[in-house]
């Protein structure tokens, strides 16, 4: 729903701003007003890749302006029509409203639902505002402004009834006709990038949770994590933005359209609210209680006004929230079953240590990076390989691509190395974290930085098994960053251990025996130790040189033969389809299409 309040959104407020150019030139025809309000949609969502961090200074002052105008306009109406309107805020009017208009006044609410809409999106805003200063600007600015707006159009009408159809811009003075016709254009814009912002982020946390196609997300802030530009996303809103625009014959009918998103967004915001009283923040019952049957006698009341306008232009955006969640719920199901695929079937370490050092096959001269989604094991596509291939390479590095949701990774922190099974397997894991903005390039600079911290772990490994033993020292302290460029060396030349860099990298070691024996213990392990470092350091550098195979899993989700035929057409068709149109690993990994090799399985379902 949220989705379609994107979609709905920009059409409904950039049609109806441009909509008063008619006013003062009754005789253009809508068609005229279609193609401007097309025109400054298609600016809009080109303009999306730039993002709002550069521009979001300008929201704050031509909404406040926005604002202050209409506020002002009401004062001027409710003073010069009349004052009486005021009366309205008793609640008896309402009543008498109901008790003579019966079910038309009751079907009425819909439409009175527009005059609340954007608060939906006021999540949205969090991405450029702090919460404390929506809540103000919302009690201070917004809320009475918005009262006496809509006052002092009433007040407009009760001399001028026949002006209904467009009362706000007849309401207004002519001397200010075109400057408020801008700045309603300006703000018209500024809500639309709320609410497409709005989609955004629905998108990036169904992306998050893998209820969503692989797409690419753009951060455009170095400050705001929710100020992010999805492209494909972006287009898609504005094909059917365009299309709603064009489509229907009545701005009433994207307003019904848009009423039922609203008031259904609300509803259901509603209703996870009260999971998260609950469950999250704990509250008490009678909180609970209260919070939500006031919120729901309020938001059930617009609902069931909104259902009569189901076939009135309702349907859109019911249509559009359909078709999401098929793809979403397709896709999360498909994406769950081959990831359980792949934890149930990952390779145990008894297999592989049962292969022997050379893993029942011929190990060439190279180095294979697998790129796997597992954190932990050997992956099944390891096992699919080398039984079907009889050759694999003579150093293999698991390789699995974490992003967190931070800015950046730290480059002393972006991978984390582990030994796979005996030295002599040549067997590591290693998994490389991102920030939102760390950039995983397709050059060498993300081979360098993975080898380098390879070599860094070969070496801390020697020194830790050279200077202390299980059974006799405790280390204390970390690794200074003077020693870890020490190691570093030249990327690959033997470390010469002595007093000093020992110290630098180990703040101190505690003999439990002594100090006789452990200095004997010490200075025979390191040169065993030593020896063995310098003789897999030159084996990593002899199958780097040698060259790197980039080689990625894919495994193929098919549903099995007697499965039912939705199954078979969610599996075999749409999600295949989705697969097919999202963003592959390869791209997501930019891994170099000249040392790529994929291996491909099949998973029934």
């Amino acid at each position: 729903m949220v989705i379609g309040d994107g979609i709905l959104t920009p059409a409904i407020s950039v049609l109806s701003a441009v909509g008063g150019i008619k006013v003062d030139h009754p005789g253009m025809s809508n068609g005229v007003v279609v193609i401007v309000a097309v025109v400054i949609l298609v600016g809009l969502f080109s303009l999306q890749h730039h993002g709002t961090d550069k521009v979001s200074w300008l929201f704050a002052p031509i909404v406040l302006l926005w604002f202050l105008v209409i506020g002002g306009i009401g004062i001027y109406n409710i003073w010069n029509y009349d004052s009486s309107v005021l009366r309205a805020f008793s609640p008896v009017y309402i009543y008498r409203y109901f008790k003579r208009r019966g079910k038309s006044g009751w079907t009425s609410l819909g439409g009175v639902m527009l005059s609340i809409t954007g608060t939906e999106a006021l999540f949205a805003d969090l991405a450029h505002f702090p919460v404390s200063a929506v809540q103000i600007a919302f009690t201070v600015v917004v809320f009475p402004c918005l009262l006496l707006a809509y006052s002092g159009q009433a007040a407009y009408l009760m001399n001028n009834r026949d002006h209904v159809l467009d009362a706000f811009y007849r309401s207004i003075p002519d001397s200010i006709y075109w400057p408020v016709f801008i700045i309603a254009t300006a703000a018209a814009i500024v809500a639309s990038q709320a609410t497409i912002s709005a989609t955004f982020s629905i998108i990036k946390q169904a992306l998050a949770l893998g209820c969503f196609p692989r797409v690419k997300v753009v951060h455009t802030s170095k400050k705001f994590l929710g100020q992010i530009y999805v492209p494909d996303i972006n287009w898609i809103l504005m094909v059917l933005c365009i299309a709603v625009t064009a489509g229907f014959k009545k701005q009433s009918q994207i307003g019904n359209a848009y009423g039922t998103a609203v008031v259904i967004v609300m509803l259901v915001t509603t209703l996870l609210m009260t999971l998260i009283m609950i469950l999250v923040w704990r509250c008490h019952w009678i909180l609970v209680l209260l919070f939500t049957g006031l919120s729901l006698v309020v938001e059930c009341t617009y609902f069931s006004a909104v259902l009569f306008k189901v076939d009135q232009g309702g349907w859109v955006p019911l249509v559009i929230a359909a078709a999401f969640l098929l793809i979403m719920y397709v896709w999360h199901y498909g994406t769950l079953k081959r990831y359980e695929f792949e934890m149930h079937s990952k390779v145990s370490m008894a297999w592989i240590l049962g292969l022997g050092p050379s893993l029942g096959l011929v190990r060439v001269p190279g180095i294979g990076l697998v790129y796997t989604e597992l954190a932990s094991g050997v992956p099944h596509i390891f096992s699919h390989f080398i039984t079907n291939l009889p050759a694999i390479h003579s150093a293999v590095v698991f390789v699995c691509v974490k992003y967190l949701p931070v800015y950046t990774v730290p480059e002393e922190e972006r991978f984390l190395v582990k030994r796979i099974g005996p030295k002599n397997f040549h067997m590591f894991r290693c998994v490389a974290r991102y920030g939102y903005k760390d950039l995983h390039k397709k050059d060498d600079d993300f081979e360098k930085k993975l080898f380098d911290s390879l070599f860094l772990f070969v070496r801390l490994e020697s020194m830790m098994e050279g200077c202390s033993d299980s059974d006799e020292y405790s280390l204390y302290g970390q690794q200074t960053g003077r020693s870890r460029d020490g190691l570093l060396n030249n990327n690959g030349n033997t470390f010469s251990s002595n007093i000093d860099s020992t110290n630098s990298s180990v703040d101190s070691i505690v003999p439990v025996r002594s100090p006789t024996h452990a200095n004997f213990t010490v200075r025979s392990s390191g040169q065993a130790s030593s020896q063995t470092e310098a003789d897999e350091l030159e084996f990593l550098n002899s199958c780097r040189d040698a060259g790197v195979v980039h080689i990625l899993g894919n495994t193929v989700v098919r549903a099995r033969r007697d499965a039912r035929f939705y199954k078979k057409i969610a599996i075999d068709y749409v999600y295949a389809f989705l697969r097919k149109i999202c963003r592959e690993n390869s791209v997501i990994f930019n891994v170099p299409h000249e040392s790529l090799l994929n291996v491909g399985q099949i998973f029934y379902v």
